[in-house]
């Protein structure tokens, strides 16, 4: 499966700024209000999203990642499909389909990244949000395998995501049954054969390198399973 990023237009996105009391100190809270994604139609990266698979996928998003607080999106896109702690800027609130269009709403964090995302909106500059997941292709349709990841913060792509098709595109990924990724157990298996590769002789690592690949093999189809 490829990761597939897709960017929502800055002017529908609507910057909100709340006062909030807590005892005498007052604080400022920021979010990002519109629309985060789209079904039947073709977008910016010339693809387009079946109406059933987005509805599926809003709603497995928002019981599964918002109701339990762990709906977090990043501050750009990383090259990859899990979420970067260090990179964490926001927490999406609420996200829900009306008709063809998904419409969410993001809190900015005080995090790291979160203050400079709150940094730039004071300096009037135009955030927008961009959905992150992972499936396949068909033409320049999305297939139903499509799994959202999350929404994260970004600029505009002046290039039309000319980093996004060149860089995270040519990355494949495995989601298990439960919709975890799968790529982790890969780096795994990387680190463990460059670490015997240093004490064991040609022949030792092949067979270590078989071992290691069934036993991946059966965790992936434990996994599907």
């Amino acid at each position: 499966m490829k990761l597939l990023t897709e960017f929502v237009s800055f002017n529908d996105i609507e910057v909100v700024k709340e006062i909030i009391t807590e005892g005498e100190e007052k604080k400022k809270e920021y979010y990002l209000k519109g629309p985060f994604l789209e079904a039947g139609t073709v977008n910016r990266n010339g693809r387009k999203y079946m109406l059933e698979t987005l509805q599926r996928e809003v709603t497995s998003f928002y019981e599964n990642k918002i109701k339990p607080n762990r709906s977090l999106g990043e501050l750009d896109h990383p090259p990859e499909p899990t979420i970067n702690l260090d990179r964490v800027s926001h927490l999406i609130t609420g996200l829900e389909m009306r008709e063809n269009v998904g419409y969410g709403v993001a809190k900015l964090l005080d995090t790291p990244m979160g203050r400079i995302a709150k940094s730039l909106v004071d300096e009037g500059i135009l955030l927008g949000m961009s959905t992150r997941g992972v499936g396949t292709l068909d033409g320049d349709e999305v297939k139903d395998d499509y799994t959202l990841i999350t929404v994260d913060i970004v600029a505009d792509p002046s290039a039309k995501s000319a980093f996004v098709e060149g860089v995270l595109e040519n990355k494949d990924f495995i989601v298990g049954k439960d919709g975890e990724i799968v790529e982790a157990a890969i780096k795994t298996l990387k680190k463990k054969l460059d670490k015997k590769s240093n004490k064991f002789e040609h022949k030792a690592v092949s067979e270590l390198t078989l071992q290691y690949m069934l036993e991946f093999i059966k965790e992936i189809d434990n996994n599907n399973n």
